[in-house]
């Protein structure tokens, strides 16, 4: 009896240390697929960490690309308004030469005539350009303030566009005039009547763009503020 007792004692034991053993195998396998679902989960985050910064890195570089290219383009119309005003300038120092008086003034009226028209388009640029600026201001202002202003600075961008097309094409108009002081012919008259309707075209769109920025501001503005009286019923 007790031989037999000694070995169910024995095979007792080896029992219990067999399924001691198959739990902590099974311990050390549910370990090591948590640590493995771990890492694949972190090393999926990071994955997905990278390919928003890259992202973000692509949007910044062409953003900064588009800007500089953008400022180039307004440098080249501005050095092309400045050049042809030197134009229309040594035109009307060439006029002295003319010995006939009459003539002499016909011409004068003439380019006076060609720089009041283009200095109407210059003021309206100039009204703009000041109404752009104090837009932009207040834009800073709220952007501070955490208002959503995307929206208003995309009309921002586009009034800019209009803007800087419209500088050139008084460019343009300028150079057109500046070719001589006699009178244009019916070929320039056509042309000039055409980049006149298109730079008031481009004109009234950058102004319009303009508005469009300031209601969307305002509209920003409104939502932030709703959004702040909301949170703060939620939380009394």
């Amino acid at each position: 009896m007790k031989k037999y007792l000694s070995l169910f004692i024995v095979l007792a034991l080896a029992f219990i240390l067999n399924v001691q053993s198959v739990r902590a195998e099974d311990k050390k396998n549910e370990v090591e697929v948590k640590s493995t679902s771990t890492l694949k989960v972190e090393t999926e985050n990071e994955q997905e960490d990278d390919i928003k910064d890259d992202l973000r890195e692509k949007r910044d570089s062409l953003k900064q690309e588009f800007e500089a290219k953008r400022e180039e383009y307004k440098k080249q119309v501005e050095s092309a308004r400045e050049e042809a005003k030197n134009k229309l300038e040594a035109l009307r120092e060439k006029i002295k030469e003319e010995k006939d008086e009459a003539k002499a003034k016909i011409k004068e009226l003439r380019i006076e005539g060609r720089e009041k028209a283009l200095e109407r388009f210059d003021k309206a640029i100039e009204r703009i350009s000041e109404l752009k600026d104090k837009i932009n201001t207040q834009i800073s202002k709220f952007e501070t303030k955490e208002v959503n202003v995307a929206e208003a600075k995309s009309f921002v961008v586009n009034a800019e566009t209009k803007l800087t097309e419209a500088k050139n094409k008084i460019a343009e108009i300028n150079n057109l005039l500046a070719t001589s002081v006699n009178e244009l012919t019916l070929e320039n008259k056509t042309k000039l009547r055409t980049l006149t309707q298109e730079t008031q075209t481009l004109v009234v769109a950058s102004h319009n763009a303009l508005k469009d920025a300031v209601k969307s501001l305002r509209a920003a503005v409104k939502v932030k503020i709703e959004t702040e009286k909301n949170t703060e019923t939620t939380n009394q």
